[in-house]
């Protein structure tokens, strides 16, 4: 890891922190990018675009915080909040969202190569239930001890949220993780203690995480 044998390195991308055009989805070249601090941010004509900003958006262990509102409701809900029981469902509810800039970027192709990664091990998603129903949830990479979000979604009120909730008092108080690649600045992300940093520092922090 941390060779530039794909991808040019990170540093060359340009102000918008695109790195490179091209390539796939397959479990080989996501660990590559991932490792490297790349990420694919959407397809145009058939053409992956992929990208390391800088800043990038982070929630440190001990600046994540919940705020009381939210914690009220998370403390009396009545969801049964699950990891990685239904991976492919969480993407696939995540393609639906509707979002401002338009079309989502998670096209076919790109939730069965991020399946693959899932069944290697290097993927983890949180699901919300109500019920039998899935109403929530999110996504991500996982490797050793960096995990980077992709997506989240929610169908009833404040799901996507529990589900954020569930995942960093698992990364951050039962396994011992020191942040949440966040990607891009969230008024969401901020509100639970996210900031941007330097691309440089990230990439001292993300060569720990990975080695474990």
């Amino acid at each position: 890891m941390f060779n530039f044998s794909i991808f040019p390195p990170p540093e060359t991308a340009n102000e918008d922190g695109l790195v490179a055009v091209g390539g796939d989805y397959s479990p080989f070249m996501l660990l590559e990018a991932y490792s490297n601090g790349i990420f694919p941010w959407f397809e145009e004509k058939g053409l992956i675009f992929w990208y390391s900003p800088d800043p990038r958006f982070v929630i440190f262990r001990e600046d994540f915080r919940i705020g009381k509102r939210l914690l009220r409701y998370y403390k009396k809900h009545n969801y049964t909040i699950t990891m990685n029981e239904n991976f492919p469902a969480v993407m696939r509810y995540c393609q639906l969202v509707k979002r401002k800039e338009g079309s989502t970027w998670i096209t076919d192709r790109m939730i069965e190569g991020y399946t693959k990664l899932f069944n290697l091990g290097f993927g983890l998603s949180v699901e919300v239930w109500n019920g039998k129903k899935l109403v929530g949830g999110l996504y991500g990479v996982l490797i050793g001890k960096y995990f980077c979000g992709e997506s989240m979604f929610s169908l009833e009120k404040n799901a996507s949220k529990f589900a954020f909730i569930k995942l960093a008092e698992v990364l951050f108080y039962e396994k011992n993780f020191k942040f949440i690649d966040c990607q891009v600045h969230s008024e969401v992300m901020e509100r639970f203690g996210g900031k941007n940093i330097p691309r440089k520092e990230f990439f001292k922090i993300l060569k720990r995480a990975i080695s474990g």
